[in-house]
């Protein structure tokens, strides 16, 4: 992934590849199931992003970023679970689960950030 990409843009490709990975999944029930689920989780997280980009409060933005957090890891779930049943090659979603991985350890970053800035600016207005 290019470094110079912003969150929304990375969160944005992140999504059209969950997008692409669902349209390419077997049309068995089980592999249907699964990949909605990582359709739903995986879509998500940049609308989060989005959302917390015009958030009204450090609070709002921080909970945004947390949701986000948390529909990879729930999207990383849902990869681990088509490996794990043998409907996709594991191999298939290394780059996937990679980029998932690094967007976690932004966001964690970002949110780490923004409540130590917090905690700054309200000690120094004491």
């Amino acid at each position: 992934m290019s470094a110079n990409w912003s969150i929304v843009e990375r969160t944005k490709h992140f999504a059209l590849r969950i997008i692409r990975l669902y349209s390419s999944l077997p049309k068995s029930t089980e592999a249907q199931v699964i990949g909605k689920q990582v359709l739903r989780s995986g879509t998500s997280v940049g609308a989060h992003i989005r959302e917390g980009k015009r958030s009204r409060s450090d609070a709002e933005m921080i909970s945004k970023i947390e949701v986000a957090q948390q529909e990879l890891e729930e999207t990383l779930y849902w990869l681990e679970l088509l490996i794990g049943s043998n409907l996709v090659k594991g191999e298939r979603l290394d780059d996937l689960m990679e980029e998932a991985n690094e967007l976690i350890a932004i966001l964690v970053t970002s949110s780490k950030t923004i409540k130590h800035r917090k905690k700054v600016t309200t000690k120094s207005e004491s």
